[in-house]
C-alpha cells in the first residue's frame, strides 16, 4: 500500500515558476514508477509526465517539454514537478500516482494516486 500526498499547487502568474512535491508512504517507493496528471473540470486526466524508480528515465507530454521536469528523492520518499514559464493553459489540479509496473502515460495503470493539489496560472 502506497499513499501520496501532493503538496505546492498555489495561485501564479503566467511565466512563473512553481515546484509540486508529492511525499510518499511505504517502504518500496523505489519500486514505484511515478508519474504527475493534471485535470481540468470536463476533461480527461491528462498525463503531464513520469519517472521510473530509479530516477534514471523520464519522459513528458509534449505540451510540457522543455517547460517541466520531474525529479525524486528515493531516500526521502518523494516526487517532485518542477514546472517552469507557466501559462494558463496548465490550470489544473495536478495529482501524482504511483504504477508497479512500468513508467507509464496510462493512468489506468497506476496503481495510487494522491488527493490532488490545485494549480491556477492567471494571464
Amino acid at each position: 500500500q502506497v499513499q501520496l500526498v501532493e503538496s505546492g499547487g498555489r495561485l501564479v502568474r503566467a511565466g512563473d515558476s512553481l515546484t509540486l512535491s508529492c511525499a510518499a508512504s511505504g517502504r518500496t517507493f523505489r519500486g514505484y514508477a511515478m508519474g504527475w496528471f493534471r485535470q481540468t473540470p470536463g476533461m480527461e486526466r491528462e498525463f503531464v509526465g513520469g519517472i521510473s524508480g530509479s530516477g534514471g528515465r523520464t519522459n513528458y507530454a509534449e505540451s510540457v517539454k522543455g517547460r517541466f521536469t520531474i525529479s525524486r528523492d528515493n531516500t526521502k520518499n518523494m516526487v517532485f514537478l518542477q514546472m517552469n514559464s507557466l501559462r494558463p493553459d496548465d490550470t489544473a489540479v495536478y495529482y501524482c500516482a504511483a504504477n508497479s509496473a512500468n513508467l507509464s502515460g496510462r493512468p489506468g495503470l497506476y496503481d495510487y494516486w494522491g488527493q490532488g493539489t490545485l494549480v491556477t496560472v492567471s494571464s
